[in-house]
């Protein structure tokens, strides 16, 4: 019975491992017919360095939202500093605190009604900002206190950038001041700042935060008080010369500031409610929220070659708003390449590694990019005009395409940006606003890449080609003059009208009426739409029947797609892919054959022979 007992299980044990076995083969057979691109294909040699955790993406949003920016601007530029607010805050424990904190200050920290008034109003109605500031506070003070320190100013003039732009470095005012310190154009060019296309080192929290240092040492030597400097970096020394000969030689600023730009009079208050409400936050019951990545948890490497931030996304895997977040001063999503320029990459710690592990890799593929580029066309073309068959062998999956967003409570600019992965800058420039405000409802142009949600392409359909008028004779079809036309479905899902699935694919509600035969706006959950329609001519040699005026009618053959010849000068830049794209129905083996190459080493200026 025992022996029995274990011949079973004995058998048990070699039919489980025989399982096992073949599972495993099956797995391995599997993945093996599993395609990978050259970019997976690349990613897959990377050495994986678990330095430091990922940075959460929430946190790059609270980073890069301008909503608490807008708010505070408007405060300090509205608030009336001599209406009293109803805040629990008795004015002597008031009193006291501001004296704790003029004793260790070089500011004259002073109580007076106006003051009170801004720290209840802040209090009353901008604590939850004040929670969010505080958590990026973590991340940018300590920029600014290392340059302050080795330039001897004082360390609470780090309170002045949440003043100017809530601690967000891509907030540009409705005057064009930009940046963390809010310089003009001028500005930043007199300090040094680099402001050309790809770049706008206003935005840049080290190089601004030195240029705003140098700034306030020369106000400083100038007027030898610390709050006038804070008035003329708000209004210009100009204006601070004409307050104090209004006020008759006066130099204190409580004393001149009924004689300065109005802003001006709310700015310095402001300015002291922010240090206040930081220094005693606690008491107020205001909870900081913490930052997931400090400075000190980032790092920089010097780029070798121009890349865009969604290949640095793509290789290291992670959201380009953290790149964009942590590179403010690049404009244009790319980090450039200037000859006998350095120019940095700032990425958290663990990806550094990864960038650094893996370098020589990293600059092959983004060189390889490089070659293969090409413009992506619209997903959903619109049915060709007659007489004009459209050639396009490009990508139908993914298209450059326009939506448009409906402004809805709660949104900014920023967080739109974040929600179609584009940047601020594009936002206002595709719908010409001045400023980062945006009205309730507003209708929004986003220009974004879109994954089509295509059911099926059908079969060519070999029809007769379309009559033309060419001004001299009439073309008439006969069997071998044909076209093929493609057409692209999409399958109506719950949620889904007209409306949307023209917007998604491009095209117009008009259109997809059109195409399907609708007569009214009315579509079942399921049904099958045609979304666009796209006629290409098929290469083969045709024959055509000319008609004229004066003579009799008389057949020819038409000469080949690939009769007429052109010369093309190579351009920098240029590949046998990118040449060929150029030259519909042309590939890359056939100008490698009309020109005798035999590799794919094309040099400038090189000439190429193109036979159609």
């Amino acid at each position: 019975m025992i022996v029995k007992k274990i011949s079973l299980a004995v058998t048990a044990l070699f039919s489980m491992t025989m399982f096992a076995q073949e599972s495993a083969t099956a797995s391995l057979e599997i993945k093996s017919e599993v395609k990978l691109s050259y970019l997976d294909s690349i990613k897959s040699t990377f050495k994986k360095d678990d330095l430091a955790a990922k940075v959460d993406s929430l946190w790059m949003n609270e980073l890069v939202s301008l909503d608490i920016y807008d708010d505070l601007t408007k405060d300090i530029q509205t608030i009336n500093k001599d209406v009293t607010v109803d805040e629990e805050l008795p004015t002597e424990l008031l009193k006291q605190r501001l004296a704790v904190m003029n004793e260790k200050s070089p500011f004259e920290i002073e109580y007076n009604q106006g003051l009170e008034n801004i720290i209840k109003s802040f209090l009353k109605n901008r604590k939850k900002s004040f929670s969010r500031l505080m958590a990026l506070s973590e991340y940018y003070f300590p920029i600014f206190e290392e340059t302050f320190a080795k330039e001897k100013v004082p360390l609470e003039i780090k309170y002045l950038a949440v003043v100017e732009s809530a601690l967000n470095p891509k907030a540009v005012s409705k005057m064009g001041a930009t940046g963390l310190w809010q310089f003009m154009y001028g500005t930043g060019k007199q300090y040094s700042l680099k402001i050309d296309s790809y770049i706008d080192e206003r935005s840049d929290p080290l190089k601004a935060t030195a240029a705003c240092s140098d700034y306030l040492t020369r106000m400083f030597n100038i007027f030898n008080d610390w709050e006038l400097v804070l008035a003329s970096y708000n209004s210009g020394p100009g204006n601070v010369t004409k307050a104090i000969r209004r006020s008759g030689g006066k130099t204190g600023y409580w004393d001149i500031r009924n004689y300065l730009p109005k802003e001006t009079q709310g700015y310095v208050p402001a300015f002291y409610a922010t240090m206040y409400l930081f220094e005693y936050h606690k008491e107020h019951g205001i909870n900081p929220e913490r930052a997931v990545v400090k400075n000190f948890e980032t790092d920089t490497v010097c780029i070798k070659n121009q890349m865009s931030f969604k290949q640095i996304a793509d290789l290291l895997d992670m959201p380009q708003s953290q790149i964009q977040l942590l590179n403010p001063s690049y404009k244009l999503n790319v980090v450039p390449f200037y000859q006998g320029e350095q120019h940095f990459l700032r990425l958290p710690k663990d990806k550094i590694a990864t960038f650094l592990s893996n370098e020589d890799k990293i600059y092959a593929y983004v060189k390889h990019e490089s070659e293969f580029k090409t413009i992506p066309t619209r997903l959903a073309m619109k049915i060709a005009p007659k007489g004009k068959p459209v050639r396009d062998t490009q990508s139908l999956e993914v298209s450059k395409d326009i939506e448009f967003y409906k402004v809805k409570k709660g949104d900014n600019l920023g967080s739109i940006a974040d929600k179609y992965n584009v940047n601020i800058s594009d936002l206002k420039k595709w719908n010409n606003l001045k400023s980062n405000a945006i009205a309730l409802g507003k209708t929004l142009k986003i220009k974004s890449d879109i994954d089509s949600s295509v059911k099926a392409v059908k079969e060519p359909k070999t029809l007769p080609v379309i009559e033309k008028n060419t001004g001299e004779a009439i073309a008439s079809a006969d069997d071998s003059d044909k076209v093929s036309i493609q057409t692209v479905e999409y399958v109506v899902a719950a949620g889904d009208n007209l409306g949307s699935i023209a917007k998604k694919f491009g095209t117009t509600i008009a259109d997809l009426k059109t195409l399907n035969d609708l007569t009214s706006n009315n579509i079942g959950l399921g049904k099958t739409l045609v979304v666009s329609k796209i006629v290409t001519e098929i290469q083969e040699p045709v024959s055509t029947a000319v008609a004229s005026n004066s003579v009799d009618s008389f057949k020819k053959k038409a000469p080949s797609a690939k009769t007429m010849s052109e010369d093309y000068y190579v351009k920098k830049g240029d590949s046998l892919y990118s040449i060929s794209k150029k030259y519909p129905g042309v590939t890359i083996s056939d100008i490698k054959k009309w020109n005798g190459i035999k590799d794919e080493d094309i040099k400038p200026g090189m000439k190429l022979k193109i036979n159609g």
